[in-house]
């Protein structure tokens, strides 16, 4: 007879690595605490006398709740207003910056590449590129044939290759520094310093689900455009006292929260390569800026 408790203690023990595989087939905070939930639930009813690995278990468990989320929700993908952007992830304190696979892969950059694979893709890619999980292992949690899997491993490995060549692996404290200097520029109002950080064919990205006002345009190019814009925000910024602007930890890596009064208004990433700023993302979707009210802890491991 199991302990009354020895479910929940398990489940605990391996809850950041549950959540980070979540988090990183759902690119949602929010729904990944719900398919824990669910998860745990399902986990209650298990006859812990019939488990052998509990952590290739509750994997196997997680892994086939995110994915029943990640097709349910394509047709809602569909009729979202404007880009989709994954839901930014402030870390606990003790963040994943040492672990250099795991930065990587929360990255805002591998989030969105990660939304362009299909859900079995997205699944099998972060199983076995980031957790390092067998074929077989994955074959049981995704309901494909080992074969099936490797084939979809390479397929994804190559997409994803294929879209994250061009950037190093993340440098937290070189995005840290790029960040301050970014802050320096636009707070002063330094146009030629703030240029002078933007790759020239830097994307801006904002997310706002049509929820709230954004730019008119969504999606800008060019460092000519871009630079202009994020400078009459900051001027906006400092011409009201009620406004402040905050660096924080966001997916193991420098990112800026912006505030009126104690409301967060917007979250503002960067993706930096070398010393220069290549794609920016602003989510403003008050939904998703929701999920920044609870640090998470993340892991790769036990």
């Amino acid at each position: 007879m199991n302990a009354p408790d020895e479910h929940t203690e398990r489940f605990v023990h391996l809850r950041p690595l549950l959540f980070t595989i979540v988090y990183e087939i759902l690119g949602s905070a929010t729904e990944s605490d719900d398919v824990l939930q669910d998860s745990y639930l399902r986990w209650r009813q298990v006859d812990l006398a019939t488990v052998r690995d509990t952590k290739s278990y509750l994997a196997r468990l997680v892994t086939r709740q995110a994915l029943n989320v990640l097709r349910a929700r394509a047709s809602r993908r569909e009729e979202y207003v404007g880009p989709w952007l994954p839901e930014p992830l402030l870390l606990a304190d003790g963040d994943a910056s040492s672990d250099v696979v795991l930065t990587e892969a929360v990255s805002m950059g591998m989030l969105v590449v990660l939304e362009t694979l299909t859900p079995t893709e997205r699944a099998v890619f972060v199983l076995r590129e980031v957790f390092g999980f067998d074929y077989d292992e994955i074959a049981s949690a995704t309901g494909k044939s080992v074969d099936a899997v490797y084939q979809t491993a390479r397929r994804a490995r190559n997409h994803v290759q294929a879209r994250r060549k061009r950037y190093a692996p993340v440098d937290t404290a070189r995005t840290a520094a790029v960040t301050e200097r970014f802050m320096t520029a636009a707070t002063t109002g330094n146009m030629e310093d703030l240029l002078s950080l933007l790759a020239p064919d830097i994307t801006w990205t904002t997310d706002s689900g049509g929820k709230v006002t954004a730019l008119r345009e969504l999606v800008l190019v060019g460092a000519e455009r871009v630079g202009p814009i994020l400078m009459a925000v900051f001027r906006y910024a400092r011409e009201r006292p009620e406004v402040r602007i905050e660096t924080v930890n966001c997916n193991s890596q420098p990112a800026l929260a912006c505030f009126i009064g104690d409301k967060l208004e917007a979250v503002l990433v960067f993706e930096i390569d070398g010393d220069k700023i290549v794609n920016g993302y602003g989510i403003r979707n008050p939904d998703k800026l929701a999920a920044l009210e609870i640090p998470r802890a993340i892991s790769r491991t036990e």
